[in-house]
């Protein structure tokens, strides 16, 4: 407890007695009478061979229980297993190495570390860490190409993480890290330590590729990464029809069925070749294991499709697209839970475009837009 609030009452014995009262602070001043704690007692690292020196090999983490004039700044020495001055550990207790390790000179070292707090009288305690010294890379990392297809309105991307490269490395303790060729920053980063791929705002309708690549260190591999993306028309909304799949997640839509399903439609709506057909979103069905895919048809003459006329053609080739993944319904509107007829039932669909949904895999993602759904019977 750092302090005590008294309230001292003085009352007098006259007739009627009087009183008077008196707030009192007690603060309570620390003694060091902690020492530092390390976190763990004890540490474990690794250094590959032939790393530069100043390379980092481990962070200490020290804390102390008392107040803050009594704890930190820490105080960092090697007492001992440092004889030929091969590490440096500087004040914020970071391990660093000061030559050029060789496996086959020294495979383990063990340092005995001091950490002193800033108290009077100072406390101290020590920890011991084990260093092993292991061979360099030898293999490259491995990468997946990626392809990711972004779907947004007119001139309304509002940026985001549009998906991750997908990377591994033979070497048990290479760190991979990311990098991005600087002439692409101003519409894309890359997180340069998990890979996370993220587009800036107001990306144009056209194709990007992307001159990404990851390194262990020694060996750099470049990775191809391609970025589509599709700016939706207003008209669009009017002409989509909505297939709803049984029992696929978003993920496993994109990843193992999206292209060979886009494939096989293409062949079951288009009436030319010179027709476009434009996946407008994915979205889960609330409460079930449905998905719905959002689509429409443009024609080469630049008009689109009647819901109408794709519904019938779809539903004559239902059963050629259902050898690619099943089909729980074909809808043109959705208006299940309304009591009346089709003709009767008006919908309007509505795109969120600030609200993007990312369906991430190794080797497709694809973000689209949020969409929503209004119904209501107009007899």
């Amino acid at each position: 407890i750092s302090g005590y609030s008294l309230v001292v009452q003085a009352r007098d014995s006259g007739t009627p007695p009087l009183s008077s009262s008196v707030t009192v602070n007690v603060d309570i001043s620390d003694v060091n009478d902690n020492s530092p704690v390390f976190t763990p007692a004890n540490y474990t690292a690794v250094i590959q061979e032939n790393k530069p020196v100043g390379t980092s090999i481990l962070q200490l983490v020290v804390t102390d229980k008392d107040s803050f004039h009594n704890g930190p700044p820490f105080t960092f020495t090697i007492l001992t297993g440092n004889e030929e001055e091969e590490f440096t550990l500087d004040p914020h207790g970071v391990l660093r190495s000061a030559v050029i390790f060789k496996h086959m000179v020294s495979t383990e070292y063990v340092l005995c570390v001091q950490a002193k707090d800033s108290g009077k009288p100072q406390q101290v305690s020590h920890t011991y860490i084990q260093v092993r010294v292991i061979e360099e890379s030898i293999h490259k990392p491995t990468a997946i190409p990626l392809e990711i297809f972004i779907v947004t309105m007119e001139d309304d991307f509002p940026g985001g993480v549009i998906g991750k490269i997908h990377a591994t490395d033979q070497d048990v303790y290479d760190v991979l890290t990311y990098t991005l060729k600087s002439e692409q920053k101003s519409l894309f980063k890359v997180n340069s330590h998990d890979g996370k791929i993220i587009a800036l705002g107001g990306l144009d309708n056209g194709k990007y590729v992307l001159n990404v690549s990851v390194s262990d260190g020694r060996f750099q591999v470049p990775i191809d990464v391609v970025v589509h993306v599709e700016q939706l028309l207003q008209e669009m909304l009017q002409n989509t029809v909505t297939i709803r799949f049984e029992n696929v997640s978003p993920e496993d839509f994109v990843g193992l069925h999206m292209h060979g399903f886009r494939r096989t439609l293409r062949n079951v709506v288009l009436s030319q070749k010179q027709d476009s057909l434009h996946i407008i979103s994915i979205q889960p069905v609330a409460g079930s294991n449905q998905l719905d895919m959002l689509f429409a048809v443009q024609m080469h003459s630049g008009g689109f499709y009647k819901p109408a006329y794709l519904i019938q053609k779809l539903s004559n080739a239902r059963r050629h697209l259902e050898n690619v993944i099943r089909i729980s319904a074909i809808l043109e509107k959705n208006c299940s839970g309304l009591d009346c007829q089709e003709q009767h039932c008006e919908q309007s669909l509505s795109i969120d475009s600030h609200s993007l949904m990312t369906y991430s895999t190794a080797r497709i993602s694809f973000v689209c837009p949020r969409f929503y759904r209004n119904v209501r019977c107009m007899c």
